[in-house]
């Protein structure tokens, strides 16, 4: 009498480089490319500088201190127009596009003082820049201080930086990881699931059973 072990082998018998990896795998895929992706980005890419100047507003003798500080705010929207620039690319050495692009400027609610900087590949030239800007304004401020009482004066000049301001590669390499990590966990929650069975397998659907009284005699 022989048997069939056709039954006992139809499931168990899977080769095992047929198995499906674990669901982690999505996860752990996700942060190890987004790891080497943003260290790659951070090893890369040039580093940029960051270097500072400060314009400090100083009301007249016989003006209102407090017009000060209004002026100070005003100034530090004007320090980014073309005007301003026009003069500015004549110290820094470099077009009035790339002043636009570089400079930025800040100013203080609390005091009168207006913060110049700007960035650059080169940190002699972030510095140059950042005092060129601060050199033009206090310019123009002194063409109008006859009329608005308050003149610009330097209250310290941008000085070239010795370290790059923008991410180094660990760090890029971890947001990175971190981003492929969300990736990879947002890829695990919407991938398609298949209903297991009580022994771990995908459960099957039965197919539609044979009438038994199709086959027997009339």
């Amino acid at each position: 009498m022989t048997e069939n072990p056709t039954g006992q082998h139809r499931h168990g018998g899977r080769p095992a480089h047929a198995r499906k990896l674990p669901p982690w795998s999505l996860l752990a895929a996700g942060v190890v490319a987004g790891g080497l992706l943003g260290g790659a980005y951070g090893e890369l890419r040039a580093p940029e500088y960051t270097a500072t100047s400060y314009v400090v507003a100083v009301p007249a003798a016989n003006s209102d201190p407090a017009s000060a500080l209004g002026f100070a705010q005003a100034y530090g929207r004007v320090a980014t127009q073309v005007a301003v620039l026009g003069d500015a690319q004549v110290w820094a050495g470099v077009p009035v596009r790339t002043l636009q692009d570089s400079v930025r400027t800040a100013t203080s609610p609390d005091a009168p003082m207006v913060a110049i900087t700007a960035t650059s590949s080169r940190p002699d030239v972030a510095a140059d820049m950042a005092n060129a800007v601060a050199r033009a304004l206090t310019g123009h401020a002194d063409d109008t201080a006859g009329a608005t009482k308050v003149e610009l004066q330097q209250f310290a000049r941008a000085t070239k930086p010795a370290e790059p301001s923008s991410a180094s590669t660990p760090v890029t390499g971890l947001v990175g990881a971190s981003a492929g990590g969300l990736l990879g966990g947002l890829a695990l929650l919407v991938r398609p699931r298949r209903a297991l069975d009580d022994t771990g397998r995908a459960a099957s659907v039965p197919g539609p059973a044979v009438a038994v009284d199709a086959h027997r005699a009339p």
